[in-house]
């Protein structure tokens, strides 16, 4: 695959703003406040592991309790494809606000008793499926930013994250990046006709203050591999001139530190709330 071009990553640095309501536009759907992001593992002792079977028990959950949790705005299940680490399992869920966040395990609770009221049969459930994961997971708390391009999440079954993080420059002026990130979000990502989905988030609470994820939803590797060519036309038609360029590759290095890292998943279409 082609390297990435460097501007593919300045649609997220409004994550150096002070937290704030993540609401869109007026003439764009309202956006969730906050999106918990739990990285699982399989696990690997697991005997005759099949994928089909894995689906079935995690879609049983999904129809009696994700599903019917209004608390849940949106969910769904990513598995490795090309990322570090093939143990992969990434559950995405996004909150309308905190509190409704503080509130989605209860309301869990509430429908987990109702879907298996015998206690012994809720028992042998979540020993089977807790059966596929290892014991470790973390959880990490993003706010997602406006100009997100928002889609049907089962249409594109190639999920690309990518993860930059910011300096903080003693004399940065946020605005001038505020008017550049609209820019590359108007002039770049929604043109680009490869880019089905795109969700860009900023670190709410976790590990890692300076991350930013942004999310590209794509329809196969080969169009992952034609975004990137698609995104430097798109650069190059909107700022023709070097002069222009170079004002946005200083903008990039005063408030990025250059290093990245791409991740690759695959979206489990069945079990997208």
């Amino acid at each position: 695959m082609k390297t990435a071009k460097p501007f593919l990553v300045l649609a997220g640095i409004l994550s150096l703003f002070p937290v704030q309501r993540a609401i869109s536009q007026a003439t764009e759907p309202a956006r969730p406040q906050y999106i918990t992001v739990t990285t699982m593992h399989w696990n690997m002792d697991y005997e005759d592991f099949d994928m089909d079977a894995w689906k079935s028990v995690e879609k049983e959950y999904f129809d009696k309790v994700t599903s019917r949790n209004e608390l849940v705005v949106s969910s769904g299940y990513y598995t490795h494809r090309f990322t570090p680490d093939n143990r992969e399992i990434l559950l995405v869920n996004a909150y309308a606000n905190w509190e409704d966040l503080d509130k989605v395990n209860a309301r869990n609770q509430e429908l987990i008793e109702e879907a298996w009221p015998d206690e012994a049969s809720r028992k042998a459930y979540f020993q089977k499926r807790n059966a596929y994961y290892g014991d470790f997971h973390s959880d990490e708390i993003y706010a997602p930013l406006d100009h997100a391009i928002v889609h049907d999440r089962k249409t594109a079954p190639i999920l690309l994250v990518r993860r930059t993080y910011l300096k903080f420059p003693k004399d940065g002026d946020w605005s001038d990046l505020t008017g550049h990130m609209k820019e590359v979000s108007a002039h770049i990502f929604k043109k680009n006709e490869h880019i089905k989905g795109y969700y860009p988030n900023r670190h709410a609470w976790g590990s890692d203050n300076t991350e930013i994820v942004e999310a590209f939803f794509v329809d196969s590797m080969a169009a992952l591999d034609a975004m990137f060519d698609r995104n430097g036309e798109l650069f190059e038609d909107h700022w023709p001139d070097e002069a222009s360029r170079k004002e946005v590759s200083d903008l990039r290095n005063r408030f990025l530190t250059g290093v990245h890292g791409d991740y690759i998943y695959t979206v489990v279409s069945e079990l997208i709330k």
